[in-house]
């Protein structure tokens, strides 16, 4: 294992940034390989080509080594849509998903259905936004085949109990967008059949580093409508079309970015050296502190406050005369932050400094002096 504290160190960004959950500016040593690789990939030399084209399976490996699979079942992507579009469009029979999922999921959803007429949709709508192994439950029915959730709710925070969606859905399919959790906490991935994840956000890996694990039973299940002429196996496919590769790499369309992949794969090494079980400790205490001050300035917050239901996320729900104020008190204040639907949603990383977090308790005291009751 690497040292915590050089990892904690290597976040140089200005104080004031706690918006994670949306763009995560990339790392040191992302941006060194990136800087290096493409001035191989501009010298024109063949073994410069294979150093940076080396990368694709390095990406992939640290992929498999972080959730415990085999790297055969695990792809590149452009991004984490790519691999849930992959997922939702080889499917028939009935798919379960919540009504606000991140967009990624719906769209796709609705897309698929429309375009194939061999799919169901099946909308869950619980009040809080969660998708629970008790309202999963109460929702199934014999039609359902699948069921799509992320891990980590981008509105709320709320982090998903993989291992009780499990047990509940049986033998089905579990499609799971990792995007707000991957690297961060350490989830039971093994309980799952598809993970797709994305390396812009908490990995801080930029855009391109999308990656999908597809499991056994979703090889044999899922088919690859969308494979194009990367998903076959050998070479490339002339005057014929084999049919798709029998791994993950059938759900492939074409080539990979080997400049994303660096990027990724350093990230990734990055995080493996720590270790996630390192990382999700420091998270949850980052989290801890935001909740803290909101609690202390009388802000509601609606992210589950046992640190094994949340990552990186904390969600505060003020009352609607209060959003703006609050909001407009936090940007005053040099913070970052996303704010949606009366809702303002707070993500430190585990290199959040104490700087920061004194901005942020600054920002709730001035809104919280300034507020009339």
């Amino acid at each position: 294992m690497g040292d915590l504290e050089t990892y904690l160190q290597s976040f140089d960004g200005e104080p004031g940034y706690l918006d994670w959950a949306a763009f995560g500016p990339l790392a040191p040593a992302v941006r060194e390989e990136a800087q290096g690789d493409t001035e191989l990939l501009g010298s024109g030399r063949s073994a410069g080509i294979r150093l940076v084209t080396d990368h694709v399976r390095e990406a992939r490996e640290l992929v498999a080594d972080l959730m415990d699979v085999a790297m055969d079942q695990v792809v590149l992507q452009p991004s984490a849509t790519y691999g849930l579009m992959h997922a939702v469009y080889g499917l028939e029979g009935g798919l379960m998903l919540g009504r606000g999922e991140f967009p990624s999921l719906t769209v796709a959803a609705t897309r698929a259905a429309d375009a194939l007429g061999s799919l169901e949709l099946q909308w869950l709508e619980p009040p809080d936004g969660r998708i629970t192994p008790d309202v999963v439950r109460a929702a199934l029915t014999e039609r359902t085949r699948a069921l799509a959730v992320s891990l980590v709710d981008f509105r709320t925070g709320y982090r998903a109990d993989l291992a009780g969606l499990r047990e509940v859905i049986g033998d089905r399919l579990l499609i799971v967008d990792a995007v707000q959790a991957f690297g961060m906490v350490d989830a039971d991935y093994g309980a799952a059949d598809v993970v797709c994840g994305h390396g812009y956000k908490w990995l801080r890996a930029g855009r391109g580093t999308g990656f999908a694990w597809f499991g056994d039973r979703a090889l044999e299940r899922i088919t690859p409508v969308l494979s194009g002429f990367r998903g076959v196996e050998g070479d490339l496919p002339v005057d014929e079309v084999p049919a798709p590769a029998r791994s993950a790499q059938a759900y492939t369309v074409s080539g990979p970015d080997t400049l994303a992949a660096a990027r990724l794969a350093t990230a990734l090494r990055d995080v493996a050296d720590v270790g996630v079980a390192a990382i999700e400790t420091e998270l949850a205490a980052r989290t801890g502190d935001v909740i803290f001050f909101a609690d202390r300035y009388g802000i509601p917050v609606i992210t589950p406050r046992e640190p094994e239901q949340r990552a990186g996320i904390v969600t505060l729900e003020p009352a609607p005369r209060d959003a703006a104020p609050l909001a407009a008190s936090l940007a005053n204040h040099g913070l970052t932050v996303t704010v949606r639907a009366g809702r303002i949603r707070v993500a430190p990383h585990v290199g959040t400094g104490a700087d920061t977090l004194r901005l942020f308790g600054d920002a709730l005291a001035a809104f919280s002096s300034a507020r009339t009751w």
